[in-house]
């Protein structure tokens, strides 16, 4: 590998372990692509369709593997392109290290083209990146590079997009006589004296009532699911989720009670009602997580340990390393007698109260019928990505997780076609059948990046619920404007037989019943490579979304 700036780049990444840069090629990154074709092959990089998905793909790899993703773009119009990718990764802590081109350090403020140096009146691309990422860097020499690349691991790792702005000159320059990057073992942040407090208020509440546990998608990322059900059991308490965080505690497990917030289940809400204590466990409770519960939080203790302070006011522990924390206090617990030792039965799955929607009477299947329909086929281990939306809400409150599979919806922007990328990013950290669900206006957004894992061959089912339109502001339109009016159902579209004509040999699937989704999904998962299916559905139907159901429908 030549000892270029680049060079140095790739052989950091490697020492990362990391195995894929996500990206767009450009002439002011492609100096990137270089170094990654001289390499020993440890790296392989991947082309995109958009920066936006490449920034996603990093996302989604980073979610998995508690590792850091890595997205490069060039100049300009593909620089602006990430913003919206990284700015996910900000508001939900994922690493993430971008490594974005820029021209030549001569032609700064000269009139280069996709100049964003911040002279002569440029957009200025540190100030830009500096609101969506915990550091951004101009590398003006590949002396400083080390420097540079050293904090912005440091700052990733703390939670959170870095991002380094590589002018073409500097990316080529010789860095012959620098040693390679080593990376620093990883700083755990460990409060013990407020750990001490949550602890005390644990054996308090244990003496003298129920306690309840609301977990968090830190949970999976510290790969804590099992530290995290041994304390539950020394607790012998009742379970909620997050609604991004479905994968971290079964729904048949002992006392689990369902998903928190706006997607939510009201056996949550009663056992935190008739909790002394309930224990936020990395998850910092934005509204789509408390929704309904902020009555009963108040008049309950609560408690947290996690990377991040809840926006609740509470008794926070910080930890950036759950599994830790958690084996330490459930090994407290059940030394100290606790009511590990009785027998507790799982909830029946049938047990949980689904939440009333409005009988829909439009065409094509419903919300709940398709997502039961694919949670009763995919295999354990299966990864699932579901875009936010009617769709999200959807399989956030009916979708019964697969074991050993991670569930991911980003909540923290809520970017329309996240799955897309993210899943991709995710079958190449872990080369096994991975699930995108989204709608038709997601996919018309970011879809094409199908395209991207039939270029390298991954197992990713794409299944679109096509209601021709933006069917959650439809609901909106519906319930808070009289109904009056409409700017967001599309002219119908077939994405099943679009898809299919657009790319031979895809299996692609547009199925009319349950029984026929059922089917087409069992192949799909049986089949190696990418697959497709479009169901379509009521854009009318109101999803099980508790802000929706409260609302009196107001007619014109």
């Amino acid at each position: 590998m030549s000892a270029t700036a680049v060079g140095y780049l790739v052989r950091a990444v490697e020492a990362l372990g990391v195995r894929h840069i996500f990206g767009v090629d450009g002439a002011n990154i492609e100096d990137l692509y270089d170094a990654i074709f001289e390499s020993s092959g440890e790296v392989t990089g991947v082309v995109a369709k958009h920066e936006f998905s490449a920034a996603t793909m990093a996302d989604g790899y980073a979610r998995v593997t508690a590792g850091i993703g890595v997205v490069a773009a060039t100049s300009g119009g593909g620089a602006m392109n990430l913003v919206a990718g990284l700015a996910e990764s900000f508001a939900s802590r994922v690493p993430v290290l971008a490594l974005v081109g820029q021209p030549p350090t001569d032609q700064e403020g000269a009139g280069a083209f996709q100049d964003s140096s911040g002279k002569a009146g440029t957009i200025d691309a540190a100030l830009l990146f500096d609101q969506v990422s915990r550091y951004c860097g101009r590398v003006e020499s590949a002396r400083t590079l080390p420097a540079h690349l050293a904090r912005a691991v440091e700052a990733a790792r703390g939670g959170g997009p870095a991002v380094l702005l590589l002018p073409k000159d500097v990316q080529r320059a010789s860095m012959e006589a620098v040693p390679p990057f080593r990376p620093q073992p990883r700083v755990r942040v460990r409060d013990e004296i407020v750990l001490e407090r949550v602890r005390a208020a644990l054996r308090t509440a244990r003496d003298t009532g129920k306690i309840t546990v609301i977990a968090g998608d830190q949970v999976a990322r510290d790969d804590a699911r099992a530290q995290l059900r041994r304390l539950v059991a020394a607790l012998d308490a009742a379970v909620g989720v997050a609604p991004d965080a479905k994968d971290v505690y079964a729904w048949d497990e002992p006392g689990f009670c369902g998903v928190a917030g706006t997607m939510g289940h009201p056996e949550l809400l009663d056992a935190v009602r008739g909790s002394a204590l309930c224990l936020l466990v990395g998850t910092r409770m934005p509204v789509t997580a408390r929704a309904g519960l902020d009555e009963a939080l108040s008049g309950t203790v609560v408690v947290g340990v996690g990377a991040q302070r809840p926006y609740l006011d509470v008794i926070h522990a910080a930890s950036t390393d759950l599994s830790v924390e958690l084996a330490e206090l459930a090994a407290e617990f059940e030394s100290s007698g606790s009511s590990a030792e009785v027998s507790r039965a799982a909830r029946p799955e049938s047990s949980l109260t689904v939440l009333p929607v409005p009988e829909a009477t439009g065409p094509g299947l419903r919300y709940r019928e398709m997502v039961e329909t694919i949670g009763a086929v995919i295999e354990s281990g299966t990864d699932v990505f579901a875009d936010a939306g009617n769709t999200g809400a959807a399989v956030v409150h009916h979708l019964r997780v697969p074991r050993d599979g991670r569930f991911v919806v980003a909540l923290g922007m809520g970017g329309m076609g996240y799955a897309f990328g993210a899943a991709i990013g995710c079958a190449f950290a872990r080369a096994r059948r991975t699930l995108v669900i989204a709608g038709d206006g997601a996919f018309f957004m970011h879809g094409m990046e199908v395209h991207t894992a039939i270029q390298y061959r991954l197992p990713v089912t794409f299944v679109v619920f096509n209601n021709n339109a933006h069917a959650m502001c439809v609901t909106r339109e519906q319930l808070y404007y009289g109904d009056r009016y409409s700017f967001n159902r599309f002219q119908p579209s077939d994405p099943g037989a679009g898809v299919a004509a657009m790319f031979p040999g895809l299996p692609a699937y547009s199925p009319r019943s349950t029984a026929e989704l059922a089917d087409a999904l069992r192949t799909c998962v049986e089949t190696p490579g990418p697959s497709f299916i479009s169901i379509d559905c009521d854009p009318d139907e109101i999803p099980p979304f508790s802000p929706f159901l409260s609302v009196p429908r107001r007619h014109s």
